[in-house]
This record gives structure tokens, sequence and C-alpha cells, in this order.
């Protein structure tokens, strides 16, 4: 099945939650305006991933809709939708907020996922489907959309910024005060089994610092269990460890933009990471990383727990919790020291210019 656009479309693209999904989603958003300069895309969005996104050159508008307003934010949508007419809308998302809003919107072709793995009935709302497919990385899932448009997605790019004319002064100012290189560590996650614990997180602070030379900077939001580890890793730390937790996501771009390395847990920054270009060990257990780990790059600095030593296996979206534990300090330890040999001359970025 093939589909061919018109000039100048009106896309909508349906991709409301997580932030890790929104960024593979971008790279979707810059192919088709590669594509089409002229196409006009709007994208329905929930206000975390939103914030992350808004002012990206290749959005023309963003559609809010804010979960947290129960049953009246389909209400939302369904005013802010009336009257607007697309050429195609883009489902993205298979749940049930996702087909809502999909059912909504106004588009002779309504693009999504086969019956195999949609949910939720979301292939009900779909009049065009992708053709099954094998499991695989999310971000070539998505580009499964564009090869049915005759879009071509290579090169890969995301452009997540800093993007010119945005404020940047702040950065330059975070970094200005460090007297030494800088590494995030992203402690946290929505998801606990998934999360490291947080001393060995203290250990790891303390030897980067120690002999690498670098300064530690703790990154993630404010949930209740990011502020439980934030606590305990200061508690147990003997050298200093800055925390950025609860800065917003462009201020978090920048924090990793200025960073020499990453290190984090399978979650959204891991992706800002990778879409930055800047190098992070994965510390990935309760999912593929074959499926949700660094999207071409930085294979080599991946700790899987996931699978098992010796193990080789498709690529599987099942799920295996409890293996977080099995990740050792030694172990990330080794991935920092690969990345001094095969990196680290590189990888010491000027903040604002990644």
């Amino acid at each position: 099945m093939s589909l061919e656009l018109p000039r100048a479309p009106r896309i909508l693209m349906v991709m409301m939650s997580a932030v890790g999904d929104a960024v593979h989603a971008l790279s979707v958003v810059t192919a088709l305006k590669r594509h089409d300069p002229a196409a006009h895309l709007t994208w329905v969005l929930q206000p975390g991933p939103a914030s992350l996104v808004r002012g990206h050159p290749d959005i023309d508008e963003i559609i809010l809709f804010d979960r947290k307003r129960g049953w009246r934010a389909f209400l939302d949508i369904r005013r802010m939708l009336a009257g607007q007419r697309y050429d195609v809308v883009l489902d993205l998302q298979v749940y049930f907020k996702a087909s809502v809003v999909t059912a909504l919107a106004r588009a002779p072709i309504k693009l999504g996922f086969d019956r195999a793995r949609a949910r939720d009935y979301n292939w009900l709302v779909t009049n065009r489907k992708i053709p099954s497919h094998a499991p695989q990385h999310v971000q070539d899932q998505y580009f499964e959309f564009l090869r049915i448009l005759g879009v071509p997605h290579e090169p890969v790019q995301w452009n997540l910024g800093p993007w010119p004319g945005e404020e940047i002064a702040w950065q330059r100012r975070f970094f200005g005060g460090l007297d030494r290189p800088a590494v995030a560590l992203v402690i946290g996650s929505s998801r606990a089994d998934k999360e490291w614990l947080p001393e060995r997180w203290a250990e790891v602070a303390d030897r980067l610092s120690e002999e690498y030379g670098m300064q530690p900077v703790l990154v993630g939001g404010r949930s209740d269990r990011e502020r439980e580890t934030e606590r305990a890793i200061m508690e147990r730390a003997r050298r200093p460890v800055i925390s950025t937790l609860g800065i917003t996501f462009r201020e978090l771009v920048g924090v990793l933009d200025g960073c020499a390395l990453v290190i984090s847990l399978d979650t959204g920054p891991l992706h800002i990471a990778v879409a930055l270009g800047r190098p992070v060990i994965s510390l990935m257990s309760t999912l593929d990383p074959s499926r949700v780990g660094p999207y071409r790059k930085f294979h080599d600095l991946v700790i899987d727990a996931y699978h098992d030593a010796g193990e080789v296996a498709p690529v599987s979206a099942a799920r295996r919790p409890g293996r977080m534990a099995r990740i050792t300090v030694d172990e990330v330890l080794g991935r920092v020291a690969l990345w001094r040999d095969r990196y680290a001359p590189r990888a010491s970025p000027v903040p604002g210019e990644g």
C-alpha cells in the first residue's frame, strides 16, 4: 500500500505523551518538512512533551491535550478541531485517548497501525493501515508511516536544538560556573522497575569525580521517587553533586547539550541525548534495548540487563521487570572508560553549539 500526499498538505499528527516517543516523532516531522517545506503540520500533544518541542522550526501548530482535565480534555480537543480539515491524520499512538482525537479529526485519510499492533480498538478509527511488521526499534516503527507516504526519512534528523534565537545565556552561565567537564546522571523514570539503586548512583558520582575529574549533575523531574533518590545520593556522595531536578524540558536540552557524557535510565532524556549527539551510557533492563535503546548510536555504551548472558533473540516487546539490580557500579565505570577511550577527545561540547 502507498499513499501520495498532495502538494502543501495539511497534516495532523497524533502522538500525545511520552517524551521519548515525542523525540522519535520529531524525526518524522523533520522528514515531512524536508520533503515538502510548504506542508502545514499540526501536532496534538500533552503539555509535558509539548514544552519540549514548542518552538521547533518544523512544527506549525501544537494543539494541547490536557489529560488533567479528564473528560473535558476531549471537549477541548473537539472545539479546537472544529472547522479544521486535514489531508491526512497520522495516528502514531495506539491508545484510547489518541483514538478519540483521531476520530474527532476531519480528514479523508487516517493512517494508523495494523490491527495486531493497535490497542483500545484504535484500528476502528483509522481507514488506512500500516502493514503488519515484526517488532523493531520504535524509531523505525514510526518511519513505516513515511514509507507509506513515499517520504524519505534519511538522513535521520531531530533538530532538537538549541535553535537559532533560543535563549541560551542561562546555559552558558551554568556551565561557565563549572571548572570541569559535566556528566549528566538521569536518575528517574516514570516506572519504578526501570530505576537504579541510589547508593550505586552515589558511588558512580564519586568515582566520576575522583577518577575522571568530572562534575556529576543530576537531571530529571521532581516526582516523589526522584526526590527520594536525590536525597539518598546527596547523603551518600563524598564529592559535590549538582542537582537540576525539576528544570523545564528546554532547560534539560540545554544541560544535556552542554555535558560531555550522559548516563541514563531507560527514559526520555536518553533519546534527547542521542538526538543531540551526546554520548550516552544506557542502563537497560525492563525493555529490550534493541527496541527502545539509543537509535543507531552509542550501542557500545549500552549496559544490557534485559538479556541473559549469551542470549540471542529477535527484537521483543515483552517486559522483564526486576533486573535493574543486575547492573553494577563496575559495569557503569567500565563503560565510562570505554567512553573516555572512544568518545571523550571529541565529546567536549561548547554549550549552545550542539
